[in-house]
């Protein structure tokens, strides 16, 4: 299935299991969708299974949404308290639609547990009290975490809750990250359970020794946070010199800045030197980096107080990092929020911590391997085979969940049941579907002609490099319709009655969001000079992509704002 028929069944407001492999456009089509509801006046909860991927989506983790906390059963007096809590209990009333991020690592009793709670407060009979349910993610990646005192969990398509929702499956089958086909050949024969022998000449191709010079300043996984701790600490403490500090600073309701707290990438304490290996943890196009860019500090910022680092990425730019900020909305306003400057150190991580990640590079031992589906879950974050570097591996670490694959199959056979239900209705049909559904949840018919940028996850591309931008209301769709069909800048400034300042941002906001790819605009280069966008290129890799100025005055004019706002749009496949 397609990211556009995905997006209309959403419309319709059944109840879907959103899945994909990674790289399929998850993500993009739930941001496509959240930014269609928002625009008729409906605010959907925004939920994740963990704090880390809560933290990456700006919005709460579905136990504290619910009011549930992290127990998996619930006594009459618990139950009777979560339902009693004001705060909880007004989301879940007000809720018409729920969307549920990284529904692998949620078990089955908790599913349940969020079903009966809602039921409860929406005081309803039917599945979540009839909210529109929306769960997202892929069972081939991280499973339901488990203490060892705790019995072994059930998945959550294996739940009551699950079954009674009726859920329809819209498997995306189109591939927008990697580029690599050969690496895409051994990641699906991998969740298949056909690995042969040409995909393990692949993977033996990438092996290495761990103390090879090639991999000195690549990202290592571990599977322990102290694994990953003792590394880092030990590997900045070899750099002489003394270490600078950047502390973060929260603001909001306790609980929920705690939370913010836990699921950041970056520590609360940032200790950085020069020549510290550091990943960026958050996404900014316009500057340049994205959650998961490498780099090395190369120095800090001598001409602000807080001496802020500079960081050179792998691919050359040259940036000053400077704090950001992570919130928790609700009713579009930030009820928490933390800052910091969004960067970790990078030499090792926990698989774990790379959720929501996408390497350029990795160097992992999957010679322990001793669980189904770790190998696969490693082996994934990275973008292609020439930055997976493996010390090892065991026939383990080639298998999936024998669960998560025989459910696989038919998850695929629902959606091409949904699909195909969903051909057969015609274009009134839709129209109508989709209207009643923003009728039941009291939004307005007419879509706002001004919306706020939307920030929400990781964006998923094609290309190589993804990039969370702001999505904007649907006047861009003019904009990317002429330009994909071939016009210039200045014949569409002319056709839209608008200034091509104004176009070319459209087309930044389109790039910042993942929907508008280089080959569509690949006639603009026409409107450069010989060797202009590489001379262009090159001062930005120089100077940073994030401010003109510096770009405008390096050149003495000789290039306008607009040409070299247009050469940064070709800088980032």
């Amino acid at each position: 299935m397609n990211q556009e028929t995905a997006l209309s069944i959403l419309k319709t407001g059944k109840n879907i299991f959103l899945t994909g492999e990674p790289g399929s456009g998850k993500t993009h089509t739930i941001n496509r969708y959240v930014v269609y509801l928002k625009e008729h006046g409906i605010e959907p909860a925004i939920t994740a299974s963990t704090g880390i991927a809560a933290t990456h989506i700006g919005g709460m983790t579905i136990h504290s949404w619910s009011g549930i906390g992290i127990k998996k059963e619930l006594s009459s007096a618990d139950f009777g308290r979560v339902i009693s809590l004001r705060r909880a209990s007004a989301r879940v009333k007000k809720a018409g639609v729920l969307i549920i991020d990284e529904i692998s690592m949620l078990d089955a009793k908790t599913l349940n547990l969020i079903d009966t709670v809602c039921r409860a407060i929406k005081r309803s009979s039917e599945p979540f009290g009839g909210i529109q349910v929306v769960l997202v993610g892929d069972f081939f990646q991280l499973p339901p975490v488990r203490r060892e005192d705790e019995e072994p969990y059930k998945f959550s398509f294996e739940s009551e809750a699950w079954i009674a929702a009726n859920l329809s499956v819209c498997y995306l089958t189109e591939q927008y990250r990697q580029s690599d086909s050969k690496f895409l050949g051994v990641l699906s024969a991998i969740r298949l359970g056909q690995v042969s022998e040409e995909h393990r000449q692949c993977l033996d191709g990438c092996l290495v020794n761990p103390d090879s010079p090639k991999v000195k300043n690549v990202t290592k996984f571990f599977p322990h946070n102290e694994d990953v701790h003792r590394i880092n600490s030990e590997e900045l403490e070899k750099i002489p010199g003394k270490s600078r500090s950047f502390v973060m600073t929260g603001r909001g309701k306790a609980n929920l800045v705690e939370q913010l707290k836990r699921g950041c990438l970056s520590p609360e304490n940032l200790k950085l030197k020069k020549g510290a290996v550091v990943m960026f943890t958050k996404n900014n196009f316009q500057r340049g980096f994205v959650n998961g860019t490498i780099g090395t500090v190369i120095g800090f910022d001598q001409y602000e107080d807080e001496n802020y680092p500079i960081v050179k990425t792998r691919q050359g730019r040259q940036l000053t990092v400077e704090p950001m900020e992570w919130t928790i909305e609700e009713n579009g306003e930030a009820i928490a929020k933390i800052e910091q400057v969004p960067l970790r150190l990078a030499w090792a991580m926990t698989v774990h911590k790379s959720q929501g990640i996408t390497l350029d590079e990795a160097f992992m031992d999957l010679n322990g391997a001793f669980v189904e589906g770790q190998g696969y879950v490693a082996i994934s974050r990275v973008k292609t085979l020439d930055g997976l570097h493996l010390a090892g591996y065991n026939d383990k670490a080639l298998t999936v969940h024998p669960i998560v694959s025989k459910h696989d199959d038919t998850f695929r056979q629902l959606s091409s049941e949904t699909e195909s239900a969903h051909a057969n209705l015609n274009k009134d049909q839709l129209s109508q579907s989709h209207n009643n559904f923003i009728a039941v949840l009291g939004g307005s018919m007419r879509p706002e002609k001004e919306i706020q940028d939307v920030e929400f996850v990781k964006f998923e591309k094609s290309g190589s490099d993804f990039y969370q931008g702001n999505y904007r209301e649907n006047r861009l769709d003019e904009t990317f319709n002429l330009i994909s069909a071939g016009k210039t800048v200045a014949e569409v400034s002319q056709m839209r009655g608008r200034t091509e300042e104004t176009i070319i941002k459209h087309l930044e906001d389109l790039k910042a969001s993942g929907e508008l790819s280089v080959d569509k605009i690949t006639h603009l280069k026409n409107e450069f000079g010989d060797g202009a966008m590489s001379e262009i290129h090159d001062a930005f890799n120089k100077l940073g992509v994030e401010r003109l100025k510096p770009i405008f005055d390096h050149f003495e004019g000789r290039y306008s704002y607009k040409s070299i706002r247009l050469a940064r749009l070709f800088m980032f496949q």
